[in-house]
Parts: structure tokens; C-alpha cells; sequence
């Protein structure tokens, strides 16, 4: 059944009605009020005429041009606001004022050129606005019928005159007649208007020739308006209106002001602002009542300000911007009251000092004074600056002790100042005077004394009386104090201060109160408490409370209703006892409570607050991550392909696994705040058992498409994305409405937004709320709200969402108080932010919006993790360990196949390519282990045979371990294609064929991991470009090869890697290949090879580079030539290097080098260090990174870290750099800053094979 037809009123602002209105309003027959501003409506929809019982319709900020036809049907229409249109007299219809139940129009901000015919024919009209046309004149049979007016606006129009009829409307409270050319007016109908209460005469060309003078015979005027007119002083008749509040005089050529103004007693406002004001009265002074006092624009100077302004006492704002102030009498600093104090633009030279004294100031202007010196505040308790960042203390002593270190004894924990034991004798002997702090203990001390002499005069009469202090012990339970509990969550203010019955229902361990219509019946599945309040013959209030327990109710609703019972009698303050009623054995006074025969109704109506274990259905759902204003918000858009953009970042939302899109141009900003959001979701909704997985753009996994429905050949054959979200992307503003229900009908208002933001303030629990996002609906129900209310707020929620027109993707979702989905908070300004702080802006604009800071840091303290700087470095691995490791590791490996990508399917890999590396191929390698299980030594047994056992083992030995183990190698520039290729090809046979055996590792270059590296024995040589193409310079020339070996951390990670050729890349510890081709007329592959011996070179990568060497170049063509440092010829090598350069002759950098990664990814600030094995893909774009070669500390930044981690990082660089002053006095480090692309030689030295960043295409 449709609740349509039940509404009594509903608010659809700011919907868009442009190209549809919604047929189903046809259903709301009984609707009285009806509210479609700025609704886009070009026309009045005919589907108002239905509306038969309408009273209220506003339409203002629409498109309407003429309202013909469906107003004037609506017999009982009361009021109509059609302002910010574009009528035009030609457009309203004649008959529309023939309703007589009419009695407010406001046809204000139109296009009318005259007063709408036949408007004189609407008696009844009380209300009338037609500000802001082009009317001329007023005819005079209008305000000869409408004498009932008691609000008139005629502002911003043409008028040059008034009829003199207008004396006619005496009852009428409020003119406007501002900004009209009336100067040849003299308003002489003024005096008879004597209701009048406010008149605006402001820019009406007002000079004392022209003023009315009876103004001063209305004897109920509170508000008078005479800004923008030509007066050179205030007329005397304005004086003599005692009964002024409000008075705007500004923009004026008034030179001084009367001592009369101490007769406006009631005045609370005075503006006399941009006028030719020399000097204020000293009567002003006598105003008790005046708040607000504008004198800007004047040329005021010290003396112009009376000195007994300080009598001002309920003076709230006081404005002088704009004059010849030097000083500001001390007077000033006395008004208690100030609020607002604006002194901008003057010749200020400085304050009063008691101008800090000012507690409740919350404005101070003092800009625009540039010789101002502002006096000293009083002393303040110096603050830390060690918490600096967001309430972070960066101090060294506080970090060693968070990583759990040992504080240097150098450095102590508290910098106290020793007492001096000799100065405190002098100081005592000498008797000389008190330091401050001995004063004070003075004070301390004397009202000490005098509150121990209060207390014994209080006590003499009660000695007297011979009743001395019991000195007798108190017993335990006398001692203790009952606890502060707050029983408002389940109990109303009103709850048993007035005579009657209350009765609440236990739903899920809270009392719900229901319905007076319902009393006297009781569900026997439910549990009740029933108070009945009545006053006893002193006129006191006495209460009698008992809870009510049905036959099938469950045990939680059974224990809740006696617990409430007890709260309220605690809340109520009651002295009688709680009264258990069973049913079916109730007692004759909880009987004679209802004036009906209590009735049992079978089955229970409130659900249980025991959890039911259900599988929950997830809706897969993709949602936008996008800024609006200060915060963050999801927005829902459809699950496809087409809906990513890569300059945003998404959330796929599968139920159990949440993806992360990351697009490739997403701002970091919004990177960091989606994961945190998918954190929240999990913790908040899916109680931590949701997995989060983050997708980069070209980097997805088939898990990720098959939540997107698309199989591995759509995503091959899908175009690029396209970038389709618009720059100025801006969400639907979400409208809140409150179900509002009486007897019989429903209402649905607007909730009216403070600052036009939505606050999760404006929930009341008492209430049920419908937040509409066009995308989704939620529907929130307040813990207080009644059963009634929720069940038609439900309904209600489903007709509002068909009638709009919305995305297929949109949903309705029931939000329940206190268990609120993190989508629906993201829809609320500053609700439970993901952070409490927000590590992507500063303090001062966390604190312009009204966050207490302070108050946050007391309740939690920021979370940080720096204990990696304080970690020893990671030592290399020996050889002789290495080389175990290498033997164990190769002697299991019983079968490895490789495999190379090669025109878009994977072939076997030749076995002389075994161990080539080429930067844009992807490899695989099928890997068969064969793990021989450990056997238990062989004991001796009672009365065992070595025979036999000998023949058991034989019989029964054990079968190895079979491990499978598969191999994705990626190069640096290969695209993803490879990986889906594998993912979809290769690695389904061979999971047919291992079964859950298999393992795959994907791994990608200079990334590798042990074991893996091991199986090449120490010859893994990475070359640049693909296999098949062969490289040619610009010129067509075949190129030179430059190759470097070098170990990070041990031996098993040796690389061999090629390099730009250039001379500035030798490096004396370290062995070179470099290979130079020669030209032929043939395809033979001549040349020379040189292998280059570093003179600290070790000689184990000496021998090993020299066999890599004959095994690479294998050729008869290629000749081969060991070169020691300093031997080198002329002619080939250094041609090849580009010519002999300058380069480094030590390597102990490798010694010292550190890498530590700087996030806030985790929802908290962490630094974590790399492998000793770290490369140039280990710098994170979103990151920064801390990079320690023994000699300098660099910050790198990548280009899309934020601002704040850039401020915590540098912190935490000095705390490493003081740390190892510590560690290291002997190598003292300095810090720069190095940002992407723009890195020296200092710094990519430190990275084996630094070459151009990756592109991600």
C-alpha cells in the first residue's frame, strides 16, 4: 500500500524537476504543504492541479515565466512565494487572485513592469512582497481593499509617489519603501500608519526638506532604516522616537550627532558608518542596552571616542575600521561584553595593555596599521617544540625510548636544572626578599589557615551541642559513591513529570516508548515497563514503576526490563521499589493501571539483541574516491570497466575482498585516504575480516577484473581508459529530510543546514531521517524513534526513490543509530574521520575548521613508528655462508624449465639464454624441488636386531618432499601483458598438471629473492631492451655494451648489470665489462671485449666476472683482454667511455648505505628500512625516502608524497642524523634534498644499474 496519499507536507528543494516531474505527486491527495525551490521548473507541472487540499506551495529560484492554468484550481491555497523568477505581468493570471483563502504572495525578484491585474481583489492578503521590479506606480484601489496588510515590501522599484490611500492600512506593522525614486514624496500618510513597528526609508533620496516630520508620532516604531540618503544631520523628530531598538544611519553626510540620543533607552543597534562623523556624543555612553555600535568610514580620532564608553556594559560589537584612531581609550578594554572589535585601517601605534584581558573577544581586526605595536601578553607556560608536528615528539631521547633503546648517558632523559644547594643557604641566611614562587606559597599558605579557621567556627556550635566527629571507622560499602551514570540514552527529559502512564517496550537491551493507542496490549514474545506517575496529597510527584515479563520472551529482554526498571526509578529519583508482573499473573494494582482489559497478542513485535549468525549478501559495488570541500567522500558509480579514470582512485567493494584502483595520474592524497577508508570499512562493517588489496593502473590481478565481470580476452581487447570524471567534478549536494508523523498523516521537511553544511549533529534520536545522495538513499533511525515512525519512513523512503530518476546503481540502505556504514559517514562534515588528525594538511587548517586539537591529543596520542632508525645496519652475509646456502639450495632443485614471453605466448627459453635477463622481457621458471625428509637418528632398542631394522628402513623409507614452484620474472620496462598472459595460459596447465602443490612467485627485477638468485650461481646478468631487437645508435651503428658486477649484501646477490657507457661510472672496487663492436660489411659480430680489474676489487669477482666474460662473448670474432686499473689503452676503451673521465677510486659507501622507506599508508607516520639488496624501483613515487651513504643523508621526495609526510620525514632525517653523531662521531653527515629525475651522482651511485625511472603507460 502506497503512503502516498497520507502526506501531509514534503520539501523537494533542490531536486531537479528540468526535464521530468514526478507523475506519482498525482497520488499525494491530502498534501497542504508542498516546497520545489530551485527545482529548475520552466512551468508550472500540471500535476499541482490534482493538489486540491494544498494550502502552502512556494516556488521561488525556478525558471518560470507565466503560471496559468493548475494555480488558480487550488481553492485552498493560503500561501504562495513565486520570487526568483522571470514573470512577467502578461504571465499571471487575473484569476488567480480570486482565491479567497489567500492571504501571502510574494512575487518579488520578477520582471513586472506594473501591480498584476486584479490584485486588489485578493481582500484576505496579509502578506505582500513585490520587491525588485520595474513598477511605476501603485494604482489606488489597492490599498483601498486591502486594509488587512500588516507586511508591505515595495523595495527596489520605480516608484516616484504613494496613493494616499496608503493611510488606509492601519493595521499594517512593516514597510519597505527602500531604494525608490521618491524624492518629491513626502510621506505624510506616515502619521496615520500607528501599528507600524519597522519602516525602511533607506536610499529614497531623504533630505530635512522632504522629511516626514511626524515620524515621531508613532508610537510602536522599534526599527527605522535611513542609510544611503543625502542627510546632513538627523532630523529632531528622529530623537524623540524613544521606542527605537535598531537604527541604521550609514552612508550618510551626517557631521555630529545630538546629545539627544541618551532618549533612545530601548536601542540595542546603531550604525553610523561611512559618514562625516568627527567626534561621538558622551550621551551615547548612556545607552544601557546597546550591543552593537558601527561607526567605520568616519574620521574619528582619540578624542572623538568618549572616555566613559567602558559604561557600556552589554556593548557585543564595536566597529571603527577606516578613521584617524592613534589610540583607543582604556575605557574601551572595560566593556565586558566585547565580542567583536574592529580597529583596521586607522594610525594605530598601540593598545591598552588591558586589551589581553578582553576573555570573551573572538574578533580582533587590527590589520592595516602598520605602525602598531601590540602590547606584551602576560607571561605564558612555554610550549614544547618538540610536538611541533601533529602532536609528535620528534625529540631523539623520546624516539630511542619508543624503540626501545638505551638513552646515550651523554644525553640525559630530563634537562632539569640541578638545585644549588649553597645559593639556597646564602639566599636563607641573608633573610632577603621572596622570589616570586615564595610569595605565592605565602598566599598558599595564609588561605590555608583561613579556610582551617572557617571550618572551626562553622564547627563550634556543633561542639557545643556536645555532638563530637565519630572517629569510628566507616564500613566498605558506606564508603563508596554511587557512580555519575547517564541515563538520558534511554529516558527522555519529560518522562514522569506529568500525571499519566508511560510504557516502553525492550528492543534489542533498550527501552523503546510506544503509543498511547497501543497501551493495555502486550506482545507475550516481549518484555515491558510500565511507570505511572501522579502527584500525592502534598502536591508532590510520586511515581509506582513495574516491568512486565511475557510467557515467550527471551532471556536478554527478560534481565533488560528489570535493569531499565531500576534505571528509571535511579533517573526519576523514586524511592519505591520496582514491581516484577508476570503474565497471566498480574497483580490487581498493575491491572487497575489501564482503563481496558489488558490484552495478549501471540508472537513478539521487538527483535532480541542477541546476534542470529546469517550469511550476509554483498552487492559488488565501485565508488569514486574524490575531495569535495575539506573531506573526502565515496561516491557510488556503476561496476564496469568503463567507470575507472586514471586520474582518480576507486574502491571496489566485493563483500570479503575490497580492491583499491590506484589510477596512474591519482593524486597521492587520495591514494592514502582510500586506503584508510577500506580499513574503516573492514574494522567498522566487516569485523576485520576483509581482505584489502591494492591494484595499480596496468598492474591488476584477474581477481580484480572478475569483479568488474570481464574475462581475460575483454580486458586484452578493451580501449584505453579514457578520462571522462570533469575537472570541476562536484557531487550531488545530499538532501536531508525528517520523517515527521502525526495522527494520520506524514510530513517530510528539509532539515535547514547551518552554513550549508551537513553536520551528523542534526540527527536526533528521537527522530528518523532520509539523507538523499540521487546516488543512494539512506534511511537513518534515531534509537528513540517509535516503531511507527521507522515502518512509514521505510515506505516513504521507497516512493521518494522511485520518483526521482537515479543511476542503476543506486541504492536504498536502512542506517540504524550507532551502527552507521563508513559511506553514510563520509556524507557528514568532520564524522569520525578516518584519521583524527589529517596528515595531508596543516595544524592551522585543521584548526580553522573547528577541530580542538588539543582536546583530540589529551583522548589519543598520535601513533608513530621510527624505531627503524635506530636499528643497527643489516651486516652483509659471509661467503662461506652464502656459498652453503647456494649448495643446499641447488642440490634440492631437481628440474628447472624456463620459459620466455615471445609474440604474445611463452616458449622454452634456449639453454645458452639461461641466466640472461633482458629489461622489457618476462620470463618464467618451472622449479621442482625434491625436500628429503629429516629421519630420527637410529636408537637401540630392548632386544632390537640391527639386522632387522636395517631391513624395516629398507621396506619403509620414507618418500621426499615434491615442492613445484613457479617464477615470474618481470623486467623493469615490460608491460603487464605478460603477467595476464601467464595468468591465463601457462599457469592453469600447470596447476592441472601440480594441482595445490604449485606455488607462484612473482618477482620482478633487482627484486629477487634468494633462492631464486641462487639457482645461477652468482651469474644473473640483466641487459637492456628485448631479445630480438637488436639496439642501433642514432646513426645506425651497432652500440657499445658497458656491463658492472656488483654484490649488495652478499654474494648471492650479484648481478651483473649494463650500464651507460661512461667513464664516470668506474669505480675502482669494482670489475666492468665493456664490449666494443667493430664494423663489417658482413653480419659477423667482430669486436673486442675488454674485462676491466678495479685495483680494490676482491678476487673472487675478479676470476668471476673473467668467466662470464668468456662465456657471453664466446665468439671467434670477439677478442678478449684482461685489463688491470691504470693499464688501459687509448685508442678503444676510452673512446668507447666517451673519453677518459674523472671517477671514484673507493667504494666505502657500500659499507655504510642505508635505505628507509617514510609512509602514513598505514593510517599512522612509519619509517621502515629496505633490504641491504635495495634498487631504483625501491623509490616510491608516493613516498618519501630517507638514503644514508656515511657521508650525506638524503630526503628524497617523490612527486606525489604530501606535504606533511615531507614535514615529518625531514624530522625524523635530523633524528637519524643526530642519532648517528652519536653512533658515528667520526663520520658527521649532512642533509640535502633531492626530489625525482634530479638526483646527483652522490645518490644514484649508491644503486646498482641506475638508469631512466619506469614509465607506466
Amino acid at each position: 500500500m502506497s503512503v502516498l496519499p497520507f502526506i501531509r507536507g514534503v520539501d523537494f528543494t533542490k531536486n531537479d524537476f528540468s526535464e521530468t516531474f514526478p507523475s506519482s505527486m498525482r497520488q499525494m491527495s491530502r498534501v497542504q504543504w508542498l516546497t520545489l525551490d530551485r527545482t529548475q521548473l520552466a512551468e508550472i507541472p500540471e500535476e499541482l492541479g490534482k493538489l486540491q487540499k494544498l494550502e502552502h506551495l512556494s516556488l521561488n529560484h525556478n525558471r518560470l515565466e507565466k503560471i496559468f492554468g493548475e494555480l488558480t484550481d487550488l481553492t485552498c491555497l493560503r500561501s504562495l512565494d513565486l520570487r526568483h523568477n522571470q514573470l512577467k505581468n502578461s504571465g499571471i493570471p487575473p484569476e488567480l487572485f480570486h482565491l479567497e483563502e489567500l492571504t501571502t504572495l510574494d512575487l518579488s525578484h520578477n520582471k513586472l513592469k506594473e501591480v498584476p491585474e486584479g490584485l486588489e481583489r485578493a481582500k484576505n492578503l496579509i502578506v505582500l512582497n513585490l520587491s525588485h521590479n520595474h513598477i511605476e506606480i501603485i494604482p489606488t484601489p489597492l490599498f483601498i481593499h486591502l486594509t488587512d496588510l500588516i507586511f508591505l515590501d515595495l523595495s527596489h522599484n520605480r516608484l516616484e509617489t504613494l496613493p494616499p490611500q496608503m493611510r488606509r492600512l492601519i493595521n499594517l506593522k512593516s514597510l519597505d519603501l527602500s531604494h525608490n525614486p521618491l524624492e518629491l514624496f513626502q510621506l505624510r500618510q506616515l502619521p496615520s500608519l500607528q501599528s507600524l513597528e519597522v519602516l525602511n526609508m533607506s536610499g529614497t533620496q531623504r533630505t530635512l526638506l522632504n522629511f516626514p516630520t511626524g515620524l515621531d508620532s508613532l508610537a510602536n516604531l522599534s526599527e527605522l532604516d535611513l542609510s544611503h540618503n543625502s542627510l546632513p544631520k538627523l532630523p529632531d523628530c528622529v530623537y524623540n522616537v524613544a521606542t527605537l531598538v535598531r537604527l541604521n544611519l550609514s552612508d550618510n553626510e551626517i557631521n555630529e550627532l545630538s546629545a539627544a540620543v541618551e532618549l533612545w533607552q530601548r536601542l540595542e543597534s546603531l550604525n553610523v558608518s561611512r559618514n562625516q562623523l568627527v567626534a561621538l556624543p558622551a550621551a551615547l555612553c548612556k545607552l544601557p542596552k546597546l550591543r552593537r555600535l558601527y561607526v567605520n568610514d568616519n574620521k574619528l580620532n582619540f578624542e572623538g571616542i568618549p572616555s566613559g564608553i567602558g559604561k557600556l556594559g552589554a556593548l557585543e560589537v564595536f566597529a571603527a575600521a577606516n578613521n584617524l584612531l592613534e589610540m583607543v581609550p582604556e575605557g574601551l578594554c572595560r566593556c565586558g561584553a566585547l565580542k567583536q572589535l574592529n580597529l583596521s585601517c586607522n594610525r594605530l601605534i598601540t593598545l591598552p595593555d588591558a586589551i589581553h584581558l578582553l576573555e570573551g573577544l573572538d574578533q580582533l581586526d587590527l590589520r592595516n596599521n602598520p605602525e602598531l605595536v601590540m602590547p606584551p601578553k602576560p607571561s605564558e607556560a612555554s610550549k614544547a617544540t618538540s610536538l611541533e608536528f601533529y602532536n609528535i615528539d620528534f625529540s631523539l631521547q623520546t624516539q630511542l625510548r619508543l624503540a626501545g633503546a638505551a638513552v646515550p648517558p651523554s644525553m640525559p632523559a630530563a634537562a632539569a636544572t640541578p638545585k644549588d644547594s649553597t645559593a639556597r643557604k646564602i639566599r636563607l641566611r641573608r633573610g632577603g626578599p621572596r622570589s616570586e614562587g615564595d610569595q605565592d606559597a605565602a598566599k598558599v599558605l595564609k588561605g590555608m589557615k583561613d579556610v582551617a579557621k572557617d571550618n572551626e567556627a562553622g564547627c563550634l556550635p556543633e561542639e557545643a551541642a556536645g555532638k563530637p566527629e565519630s572517629l569510628k571507622p566507616k564500613r566498605w560499602d558506606e564508603s563508596l559513591e554511587k557512580p555519575q551514570l547517564d541515563y538520558s540514552k534511554f529516558f527522555e527529559k519529560e518522562d514522569g513529570q506529568q500525571p499519566g502512564l508511560t510504557i516502553w517496550e525492550i528492543e534489542n537491551f533498550l527501552p523503546n516508548k510506544i503509543e498511547e493507542v497501543v497501551h493495555g496490549k502486550f506482545y507475550e514474545g516481549d518484555c515491558y515497563i510500565v511507570l505511572k506517575t501522579k502527584y500525592d496529597d502534598l502536591g508532590l510527584l510520586t511515581w509506582e514503576i513495574y516491568f512486565w515479563i511475557g510467557n515467550e520472551a527471551t532471556l536478554d529482554k527478560r534481565a533488560c526490563a528489570a535493569i531499565h526498571a531500576v534505571n528509571l526509578r535511579n533517573y526519576l529519583g523514586a524511592r519505591c521499589r520496582t514491581i516484577r508482573e508476570e503474565q497471566g499473573d498480574e497483580s490487581e494494582e498493575f491491572l487497575a493501571l489501564f482503563d481496558t482489559e489488558v490484552i495478549y497478542i501471540e508472537g513478539g513485535r521487538t527483535a532480541t539483541g542477541f546476534y542470529t549468525i546469517e550469511e550476509m549478501i554483498h552487492i559488488t559495488r565501485l565508488y569514486l574516491v574524490h575531495a569535495y570541500g575539506a573531506t573526502v567522500h565515496l561516491e557510488p558509480v556503476a561496476p564496469v570497466y568503463s567507470s575507472l579514470d586514471p586520474r582518480h582512485a576507486f574502491v571496489l567493494d566485493l563483500g570479503t575482498h575490497i580492491y583499491i584502483w590506484l589510477g596512474e595520474r591519482s593524486k597521492n592524497t587520495l591514494n592514502s585516504k582510500a586506503r584508510l577508508m577500506a580499513e574503516k570499512i573492514s574494522k567498522t562493517e566487516r569485523k576485520n575480516k576483509c581482505e584489502i588489496l591494492v591494484e595499480r593502473q596496468g598492474e591488476e590481478s584477474a581477481e580484480f577484473w572478475q569483479g568488474l565481470d570481464m574475462t581475460p580476452e575483454e580486458v586484452a581487447a578493451a580501449e584505453p581508459l579514457k578520462e571522462h570524471v570533469p575537472e570541476d567534478y562536484q557531487p550531488v549536494q545530499p538532501r536531508l529530510y525528517q520523517v515527521q508523523l502525526g495522527m494520520g498523516y506524514l510530513e517530510l521537511p528539509q532539515v535547514e543546514l547551518p552554513e550549508q553544511k551537513l553536520c551528523h549533529t542534526l540527527l536526533n534520536s528521537k527522530h528518523v531521517y532520509i539523507l538523499d545522495c540521487c546516488t543512494d538513499l539512506f534511511v537513518w533511525f534515531g534509537k528513540k524513534s517509535t516503531r511507527l515512525v521507522r515502518a512509514a519512513a521505510v515506505k516513504l523512503s521507497r516512493e521518494l526513490f522511485n520518483m526521482m530518476d537515479r543511476p542503476e546503481c543506486a541504492l536504498v540502505m536502512r542506517v540504524p543509530e550507532g551502527n552507521e556504514m563508513q559511506i553514510f559517514r563520509t556524507k557528514f562534515a568532520g564524522w569520525d574521520e578516518v584519521m583524527a588528525v589529517d596528515f595531508t594538511r596543516t595544524a592551522k587548517s585543521v584548526a580553522k575548521t573547528g577541530a580542538n586539537l588539543t582536546q583530540w591529543a589529551r583522548q589519543q596520542e598520535t601513533r608513530t613508528d621510527l624505531a627503524a632508525l635506530f636499528m643497527p645496519r643489516q651486516s652483509a652475509m659471509p661467503l662461506a655462508e652464502a656459498e652453503q646456502l647456494e649448495e643446499e639450495w641447488n642440490y634440492d632443485l631437481e628440474m628447472m624449465e624456463a620459459f620466455v614471453l615471445e609474440n604474445k605466448k611463452f616458449v622454452r627459453l634456449p639453454e645458452e639464454e639461461l641466466g640472461h635477463f633482458y629489461t622489457g622481457e618476462c620470463y618464467v621458471f618451472l622449479c621442482r624441488y625434491c625436500i628429503p625428509i629429516e629421519e630420527p637418528e637410529p636408537g637401540q632398542e630392548d632386544g632390537a636386531n640391527p639386522q632387522d631394522d636395517s631391513k624395516a628402513s629398507n621396506s619403509n623409507q620414507p618418500e621426499d618432499e615434491i615442492q613445484c614452484v613457479v617464477y615470474f620474472w618481470q623486467g623493469r620496462n615490460a608491460g603487464n601483458m605478460g603477467w595476464l598472459t601467464f595468468t591465463f595460459t601457462l599457469q592453469k596447465k600447470f596447476k592441472a598438471m601440480f594441482g595445490e602443490e604449485l606455488e607462484v612467485v612473482r618477482i620482478f627485477q633487482q627484486q629477487e629473492n634468494l633462492k631464486f638468485m641462487s639457482h645461477f650461481k652468482r651469474k644473473f646478468i640483466i641487459l637492456t631492451g628485448k631479445r630480438k631487437d637488436k639496439a642501433l645508435t642514432a646513426d645506425g651503428k651497432a652500440p657499445v655494451e658497458f656491463f658492472h658486477l656488483r654484490s649488495n649484501g652478499g654474494a648471492l646477490t650479484t648481478r651483473l648489470i649494463q650500464i651507460n657507457p661512461d667513464a664516470v661510472h668506474l669505480n675502482s672496487a669494482f670489475c666492468y665489462i665493456l664490449h666494443v663492436p667493430f664494423e663489417t660489411e658482413d653480419d659477423s659480430q667482430s669486436g673486442i671485449v675488454y674485462v676491466w680489474i678495479g685495483s680494490k676489487s676482491c678476487n673472487e669477482e675478479a676470476k668471476l666476472i673473467q668467466d662470464i666474460a668468456e662465456q657471453m662473448f664466446n665468439s671467434p670474432w670477439v677478442s678478449l683482454q684482461i685489463l688491470n686499473e691504470g693499464d688501459e689503452p687509448e685508442n678503444f676503451f676510452w673512446v668507447a667511455l666517451g673519453g677518459r673521465k674523472p671517477y671514484d677510486t673507493d667504494a666505502t659507501y657500500m659499507d655504510y648505505t642505508r635505505l628507509f622507506r617514510c609512509s602514513n599508508e598505514r593510517g599512522y607516520y612509519t619509517v621502515a628500512e629496505k633490504c641491504a639488496d635495495f634498487c631504483q624501483d625501491d623509490l616510491a613515487d608516493d613516498d618519501i625516502m630517507i638514503l644514508d651513504n656515511g657521508e650525506h643523508v638524503f630526503l628524497w621526495m617523490g612527486p606525489r608524497c604530501s606535504e606533511v609526510e615531507v614535514k615529518l620525514a625531514y624530522k625524523s632525517a635530523q633524528v637519524y642524523i643526530q642519532h648517528m653523531r652519536i653512533k658515528q662521531p667520526e663520520r658527521p653527515r649532512k642533509l640535502f634534498l633531492t626530489m625525482k629525475n634530479k638526483e646527483s651522482r652522490r645518490f644514484t651511485k649508491c644503486f646498482h644499474g641506475w638508469s631512466a625511472f619506469k614509465v607506466y603507460l
